[in-house]
């Protein structure tokens, strides 16, 4: 038992436990100290995440078990997208596992790095014969047995990026062209090479992602201000200079009038159909009707639809207590560890938190028509590789930062 115990500390990355006097207790520290080394890490926080992965791959199944009996998905068996789901999930896990074993420091080192890396990912994207088209988007990279979205790669990177921007320039953060400028054009280029593909959605989470990691940072009030303000400006320029972005935010506007139901707004009409049928407790799982090829992208994007007709108000109620619970911890965990003077460590807690926070936000407002429709998956629980891999691997950094939070308070060391 004791053998099994220090191997399991020893994969977790566990260090010499140092005493407030300096001495080493021991190779792993004193039994108790072991038993008390594996508590240092956050068991709710991993319990939730399992829980909505695994209540998504449910839902994933129930919202994708009758694509078959349509042309498009003819080869596909019923559960095509439950087993991939389940492997991604699985995969995704195993990876989380050995982020989990990289000290904090190293992120912050390779930061800058891995951020140019993901910035030359989505200019291949674009390159024909690289990138991979659907639905008229090029979005995606083809290493044959899987896909990757750089964009989806972005969203963690810029994140730590911009937390070992904000360290780095502390500085110089309240002067416009040596602090705040040299960010903004960086975001600017991601921001370009994102509206090639195009992928609007993807770098609106981004630009919340770098600027709330700024303004928390201690950017100057007014830089930021004025830099929000431009952004708005260019967004809605984007919009009116582009005929079938203006056209789906006026059917958004006005969902059921027969063109926009049978057109721009025809997912929005039938996601709002869904929640309407789903009353307040459901219609039962795996009874829902919108999602017999009438919802597009059931499983992807509107799987809250799909889970707001068969589990009602109470389930779409219980799917968002579980990001609010999530999201929240993550601001607790960063502000712990700002509290123990590691700046970039709280940071990039307090990104993941936004991230997160953002895109589910934008997920559930498209799916209840508080938002124009947009692409983005609802974290965690929506099919797709590449967005479960990037959740669990941001996940697994916050749960890396929190054990180490935790362990410099017990006087070690992480």
């Amino acid at each position: 038992m004791k053998l099994a115990l220090t191997n399991m500390l020893h994969w977790f990355g566990a260090k010499p436990v140092v005493t407030k006097s300096g001495r080493e207790t021991g190779k792993y520290g004193s039994a108790v100290e072991q038993r008390s080394k594996m508590m240092e890490y956050d068991q709710p926080l991993v319990w939730v995440v399992l829980l909505m992965m695994l209540f998504g791959m449910v839902m994933v199944y129930s919202a994708s078990v009758a694509l078959p009996d349509s042309p498009k998905y003819a080869n596909y068996t019923p559960s095509h997208f439950l087993v991939r789901q389940a492997l991604f999930i699985v995969v995704s896990l195993f990876v989380g596992l050995l982020v989990f074993r990289v000290r904090i420091e190293t992120w912050q080192r390779w930061a800058p790095y891995l951020f140019v890396i993901t910035l030359i990912f989505l200019a291949l994207v674009l390159v024909p014969g690289i990138g991979k088209g659907v639905n008229g988007a090029r979005r995606w990279l083809s290493f044959k047995v899987f896909n990757i979205q750089p964009s989806e790669l972005m969203k963690l990177f810029v994140v730590l990026y911009a937390a070992d921007y904000t360290v780095r320039k502390q500085n110089v953060m309240h002067m416009l062209t040596k602090g705040f400028m040299p960010m903004t054009v960086a975001i600017g280029v991601v921001g370009l090479l994102l509206l090639l593909e195009p992928d609007l959605g993807a770098f609106g989470v981004i630009v919340c992602i770098a600027m709330g990691i700024l303004f928390l940072g201690g950017v100057n009030g007014v830089w930021f201000g004025g830099i929000g303000a431009t952004l708005v400006g260019i967004f809605s320029l984007v919009i009116v200079l582009s005929p079938w972005r203006r056209e789906r935010i006026f059917a958004y506007m006005d969902p059921w009038t027969e063109n926009n139901a049978l057109g721009k707004a025809y997912q929005l009409s039938h996601s709002l159909i869904a929640f309407g049928r789903g009353e307040f407790f459901g219609v039962g799982l795996g009874a829902s009707v919108e999602k017999l090829h009438y919802l597009p992208e059931a499983h992807t994007d509107f799987l809250l639809a799909v889970i707001g007709e068969e589990l009602g108000f109470a389930g779409v109620l219980v799917v968002v207590l579980l990001f609010y619970w999530l999201i929240k911890r993550a601001f607790e965990i960063g502000r712990q560890a700002i509290a123990l003077e590691l700046i970039f460590a709280g940071l990039v807690a307090k990104g993941i938190g936004i991230w997160l926070g953002v895109q589910t936000f934008i997920n559930m407002g498209v799916n209840l028509g508080l938002l124009p429709t947009k692409g983005l998956t609802l974290p965690l629980m929506s099919y797709g590789g590449s967005g479960i891999l990037i959740n669990c691997v941001g996940l697994a950094i916050l749960l890396r930062i929190d054990y180490e939070n935790r362990v410099l308070m017990r006087g070690g060391r992480a």
